[in-house]
């Protein structure tokens, strides 16, 4: 349940469409259900603005469809992250109305219009193709939680002219996230042309010494460029989710 969603219910209250015992049933699984295997925190979205999302990896089939189902069932929509194919064609099968992504693996089920909240453009830049799972998940997110997303992918430093030939799109930009494996060096590039936050995700493309992103990582974490913040290793959703935050202020 969100604010709306919570207005909504106390004018009809008011107005008596919707009778006490009928708002109290409602609001019972507030501000959590417990379902045994989960405790699904419907008060979330009243708290954060956005419901809890489903974190796919780890979880039997079976329990990712209940939680969904149980969240369905309030209204709330639905954003999984880290799912497999194999759990994403049951998924698929259970609400077909939902769209996966396999590059990502990200399935999203809209169940009501998402509002749209941001102030500006979030811009999700990959160094390269291999990040590009990392970047789609960051971009899914934001789009998500109500933010006009656009993307540019692999203008890594490698070849700098590229990412260059993009300054109108870094000026236009609220908030820039920027998705690099290897030594990580594409947010201090972008942190240095930029007067906007810039927030860096260190992902685990690389060969034997970028240990699987730590390279990558602690580059991000020692930019000289100032405005530079940094997420997990591999955590697009993170990204996307922080992106949101700071585009709505």
């Amino acid at each position: 349940m969100d604010i709306g969603t919570l207005k909504d219910l106390i004018e009809k209250i008011k107005d008596g469409t919707v009778g006490v015992d009928e708002a109290i049933t409602r609001l019972r699984d507030l501000p959590f259900e417990d379902i045994g295997f989960a405790s699904i925190d419907h008060h979330r979205a009243l708290r954060k603005g956005f419901p809890e999302v489903i974190y796919g990896w780890g979880k039997e089939t079976e329990e990712i469809v209940e939680i969904i189902r149980r969240m369905k069932e309030k209204e709330e929509n639905i954003l999984v992250t880290r799912l497999t194919e194999d759990k994403a064609k049951v998924v698929k099968e259970q609400f077909p109305q939902g769209e996966y992504f396999p590059k990502s693996k990200v399935f999203t089920l809209e169940v009501k219009p998402i509002d749209r909240r941001g102030k500006g453009t979030i811009l999700v830049i990959s160094a390269g193709t291999a990040d590009i799972p990392v970047a789609e998940e960051t971009a899914i997110t934001a789009r998500f939680m109500g933010n006009e997303v656009e993307t540019i992918f692999d203008v890594g430093v490698s070849g700098l002219h590229r990412i260059l030939g993009k300054r109108d799109a870094l000026m236009e930009a609220s908030v820039i996230v920027v998705v690099a494996g290897m030594e990580g060096a594409l947010p201090s590039i972008v942190g240095g042309l930029v007067d906007k936050p810039v927030i860096a995700v260190p992902t685990s493309t690389g060969y034997g010494a970028s240990f699987r992103g730590l390279s990558a990582l602690l580059g991000m974490l020692n930019s000289c460029s100032s405005g530079v913040t940094v997420v997990n290793i591999d955590n697009g959703f993170g990204a996307g989710y922080a992106a949101s935050l700071i585009n709505r202020l």
